[in-house]
Order: structure tokens, then sequence, then C-alpha cells
């Protein structure tokens, strides 16, 4: 599902209120519910311990919003989960301070820490998903039951698109390894990881603010307001949407295709051949709210 509305804005600021009602469209939309509560509760139940992991690499001006996460933590109220059964994650406490976040270990509301603020954040044995060997943060595999992706749309310089699959490096500690062949096959081998698939329920994509050039890190020239949110159960399709969004705004900007830039996302495809989810756009339904 893509959501769009420029009234979620006021005066150049995201509106939490105008977000949340976007998110909630979204996630009804995606699974026909007659309510938002009753879409919530759909994915989620109240025993549920929920992972939002975020991508805050980029700072504050390419990270996922606060008002997207805030959006998210009402909806999952909705479905009846504690907020003290909910935490925003991602691989340090740095990045998600930078990114606008308030760290909280403990206490009521929704927690928020990355897996270096954990005494022992990472497991010490490595796992071993196809090519991918790595340890994986234990707010992952041994704290949440559930989990909430939260990507940012933008570009990236080596894997072509940083979407929902890759925003699982985020979780591994050894992310630098897998960037060779514009990370292919290596984005799809990790999402294929067991551990990961089985607690993934909704890949929410934060395309308020969006980059089509110069990624990861936040390029102010290269970004533009799209105003909106992806929303998927199938994380690959949902990467095969967002990859044509950034082509779309490279096309209206006169940049050359991924493809031409000798950095198309090959991995998606990958993902796809692997039945991970679905890449072809023929078969993937748009909804648009």
């Amino acid at each position: 599902v893509l959501a769009r509305d420029a009234a979620i804005r006021r005066g150049g600021e995201l509106d939490p209120d105008a977000v949340a009602r976007l998110v909630n469209a979204a996630v009804q939309a995606l699974t026909d519910a007659s309510s938002p509560a009753q879409a919530w509760s759909s994915l989620f139940s109240p025993r549920d311990v929920v992972g939002l992991k975020v991508n805050c690499l980029a700072g504050r001006g390419l990270s996922t919003r606060p008002e997207v996460v805030g959006a998210v933590v009402r909806g999952l109220g909705a479905a009846g989960v504690p907020p003290e059964r909910i935490v925003i994650w991602d691989r340090t406490d740095r990045d998600l301070a930078k990114a606008g976040y308030r760290i909280r270990r403990r206490g009521p509301g929704p927690l928020c820490f990355g897996t270096d603020g954990l005494a022992r954040g990472y497991e010490t044995e490595l796992r071993f998903a196809g090519s991918v060997g790595s340890c994986f943060s234990r707010i992952l595999t041994e704290y949440c039951t559930a989990v909430v992706n939260l990507p940012v749309l933008k570009d990236h310089d080596l894997a072509g698109v940083s979407l929902g699959m890759k925003n699982f490096y985020g979780a591994i500690h050894n992310p630098n390894k897998y960037h060779d062949n514009h990370c292919d096959p290596y984005v799809a081998d990790l999402f294929s990881a067991p551990w990961i698939r089985a607690r993934l329920r909704l890949t929410l994509l934060d395309a308020t603010t969006a980059l089509c050039e110069g990624g990861p890190s936040y390029k102010p020239q290269w970004t533009w307001e799209f105003n909106g949110v992806l929303a998927a159960t199938d994380t690959v399709a949902l990467d095969r949407v967002g990859a044509g969004l950034i082509e779309e705004e490279r096309r209206r900007r006169g940049l050359p295709s991924l493809a031409e830039a000798k950095r198309e996302p090959a991995y998606i495809r990958t993902a796809g051949r692997m039945g991970l989810g679905v890449d072809d756009p023929a078969r993937i339904r748009l909804i648009r709210v």
C-alpha cells in the first residue's frame, strides 16, 4: 500500500496526528480491515513484545521519523500492546539519539535503546543464513516476539537502494562485510534468516522525506518531500516498488538510472528467485490511498 498526503506537514514540520492518520490508512488498506484497531489487531497481540527496527544512520535529516514511530506505537496500543512491551531499536544508542530519540532502557512508555547499549548486545555465536555469517542482536533474537521494520526511502551508493530488506543490516555485528557486488546476494541471504522472518509482521517504509542520490548519508540537495509511507507484509515487493519510486525521481531530475550508474539493486531480484517475496512488478498489486 502506498499512502500519501501533503497535509501531514504543517509549516514544514510533520504533524503527528496527520501522520498517524496516514499510517492507519495504509495498514487498514493493507489488511482489508474495517477499522484501524482491527487492522493492527490482525497483526499484533497484547502478548507480543514488539521491536520497532528503525534506521538512524543518517541523523535527523534522513532517519525514520519519530512521528512515524509514534504513529506505530499508537497503532500497537489500539491492538492492546502495552507501551512497556514495545522497544524502538537500532545498532547504537548514539545513532538513535542523533535521530531525535530519547534513550530509555526501563520505566513506563516504549523503551528505546541500541544493541550496543546492552551488556551483551550481540550473540556470541555466529548464525548462518546463506552466505552471511553474523552475530545477531539479542534485541531481535531474544527480546522481541514480533518486529515492525521501519526503513527509509533512500538511495545507497553501493547497494543501489537501502529499503526494507537492507534495514536488517542494522541487526548484525558485521554489516561492513556484506557490501561487495552491490550487496548481492548478501541482503537477500540475510533476509532469508528464519529468526528474522519468524518475527517480521509488518514493513512500514518512511517516505515522508526521501533520497534519490548520494545515500545512505543525508544529502539535502538530493532529498525530496514525498509525504508518504509504504506498507507491506511482503518486504521484497515493497523494495521493488520503493526502488521504482527512486528511479522515477532520478528520471525527473535527469540522473542516470541505477543500472546506468552501475549499481542496480540486483539483490531484490535475487530475493524473488529465492522465494522470499514477489519481485515481478506485474505480479505486485499496489493499492494507493
